[in-house]
């Protein structure tokens, strides 16, 4: 049977590093913190919490993924054909999620917002390098080159906006629906809804959200208001076509392609702090709007609404 390398879903590393950020957003809320005037209780708070995300993360990815398989010496494989690449988007989107809220985090101890965001994005680079490392060393699998670049993408997508605009105008966000696919491959695809949502390629999308304002500068946009454009997979039961696949079903894999519009949470005007810190916390969700698609199996099609 063909094995599952694993991935690393967006979803799954946004959810452990929210809890991180709301902890220390709280804290902030009523401070003004200067640059470089460093608040020691801040710095130890961030890096003994920092450091326990990573050291659970860690412990946790290597029980789930490593510990029942062999290892080797550290080696590199091309998976760059596996789901469409849409592994590879997870991959992008973490980084990138990583990377600001490291520097998130950073910036709550007095840094500098310059050196939080250059500090976080290395961070976020260096999170994802750790875990491909503890591939390159599985003899199931091993480091991937596309990885490392869909990483790399990631952590710069962030710190090339904050250097050159200040600001996130461009975000990568995420959105699931449920499929059919899950049930020819729980082993893969997930053995129930939670996990599905985690492993299920075909019923995730990836968006580039655009914040039209923060381009144009005019007062015919709301502020909030994005344009994305997504991208998605569906028919994929194994990493790669196979045999066995063809086995199972008669459909064969395709591309999907999405054009629609979305809220950049971050830029809603609310006055509650809870409930604006529950805006940011939930801000890498894409949201339901109407939307184009074209895919590679039937050309184009709309929807009402999508997720």
């Amino acid at each position: 049977m063909q094995k599952n390398r694993p991935s690393i879903s967006q979803k799954t590393l946004i959810f452990c590093i929210v809890s991180f950020l709301i902890t220390f957003q709280v804290k902030a809320q009523d401070a003004m913190l200067y640059p470089d005037s460093l608040n020691k209780t801040a710095v130890k708070a961030v890096a003994i919490t920092g450091a326990a995300i990573y050291a659970g993360g860690m412990f946790g990815l290597y029980q789930l993924w490593y510990k029942d398989y062999p290892q080797s010496n550290f080696h590199f494989i091309n998976d760059n054909a596996e789901w469409l690449q849409m592994d590879k988007m997870g991959h992008m989107t973490t980084a990138y999620y990583t990377s600001y809220l490291s520097s998130e985090a950073l910036k709550l101890t007095g840094l500098s917002h310059r050196k939080s965001d250059i500090w976080g994005s290395i961070a976020g680079f260096g999170f994802m390098t750790a875990i491909e490392i503890l591939d390159g060393y599985s003899a199931e699998w091993g480091a991937s080159p596309g990885d490392l670049i869909a990483n790399t993408t990631g952590a710069g997508l962030y710190i090339g906006q904050q250097l050159l605009w200040g600001e996130q105008r461009i975000l990568l966000k995420a959105s699931y629906h449920s499929t059919k696919w899950p049930k020819l491959n729980p082993e893969q695809l997930g053995a129930n809804a939670f996990q599905s949502i985690i492993k299920d390629y075909n019923g995730q999308t990836i968006w580039v959200s655009c914040n039209i304002n923060s381009f144009l500068k005019s007062d015919n946009f709301p502020e909030w208001l994005n344009i994305a454009v997504g991208y998605g997979a569906e028919g994929m039961i194994f990493a790669n076509e196979s045999n066995q696949e063809y086995e199972l079903t008669s459909e064969k894999r395709y591309r999907q392609f999405y054009l629609s519009l979305d809220i950049d949470l971050n830029r809603v005007k609310v006055k509650s702090k809870t409930l604006k810190l529950i805006l940011k916390s939930i801000g890498f969700i894409k949201i339901p709007f109407p939307t184009l698609e074209y895919n590679t199996k039937n050309g184009l099609k709309g929807h009402i609404l999508y997720f």
